[in-house]
């Protein structure tokens, strides 16, 4: 009898342990590095999502823990002027102080082609998490400024293209930075290579951004 409740007893602790460990497999992170559900929470603090874009911004989020507590709105838009997407602070918040200010993000809700207009999220995902890196590289631009450098970073954004091509390069090297350089290279080669996207916005990619060669030459750099 006493042998009896000795394996009964045994077999009830290994069950027990098997089950733990499966248990704790399956709250592991997978193979592929995917983050965790309590991660994902810390991604996504204080951040408006887009359900539909959701799996994409916290693919980005996940590389800028500086953006952690930065209140971030993402947002579709109908229009936006010039662009597919946009960073900038909320006009009420930005002489809050850095550490209150917040931000939103405008998304097109349509990618604007030659024949056809295509929804955003239906595009690769690695290319709108590249989208979304160079993005929030322009958060970490201004995160840091005071409320009167952002008025004052807004004007010349605006009014000097050379100055603006400096703040699209800076945010890029965020992004770099970030580890998320090979992204924004899909980015902007999708961009170049789409037979349907309009040649206004190619030229405009081309006059002002840096050239996926470029970039990549310094994504070689930093690997190195």
């Amino acid at each position: 009898m006493l042998n009896y409740y000795f394996a009964l007893r045994t077999t009830v602790i290994l069950f027990t342990l098997s089950a733990f460990i499966v248990l704790s497999g399956l709250a592991s992170p997978n193979s592929e590095g995917e983050p965790q559900e309590a991660d994902t929470e810390s991604f996504t603090k204080n951040k408006f999502i887009p359900g539909e874009m959701r799996e994409v911004i916290v693919a980005a989020l996940a590389c800028y823990p500086d953006l952690a507590e930065t209140k971030i709105h993402f947002v579709y838009k109908e229009d936006i002027r010039k662009s597919v997407m946009q960073a900038q602070p909320k006009v009420g918040s930005i002489f809050r102080g850095k550490k209150n200010r917040a931000y939103v993000v405008k998304i097109s809700r349509y990618l604007e082609l030659t024949h056809e207009n295509l929804d955003i999220s239906a595009l690769p995902f690695e290319v709108l998490v590249g989208w979304i890196a160079h993005e929030l590289g322009h958060i970490m631009d201004y995160k840091d400024r005071s409320g009167l450098s952002m008025i004052g970073f807004g004007a010349k954004y605006w009014l000097s293209k050379s100055y603006l091509k400096k703040a699209e390069r800076r945010a890029d090297m965020y992004a770099l930075e970030h580890g998320l350089g090979d992204k924004v290279i899909k980015t902007k080669n999708y961009v170049l290579n789409h037979d349907e996207i309009p040649v206004w916005y190619k030229r405009r990619i081309k006059k002002l951004y840096m050239s996926p060669k470029e970039f990549s030459e310094l994504l070689s750099e930093t690997a190195e």
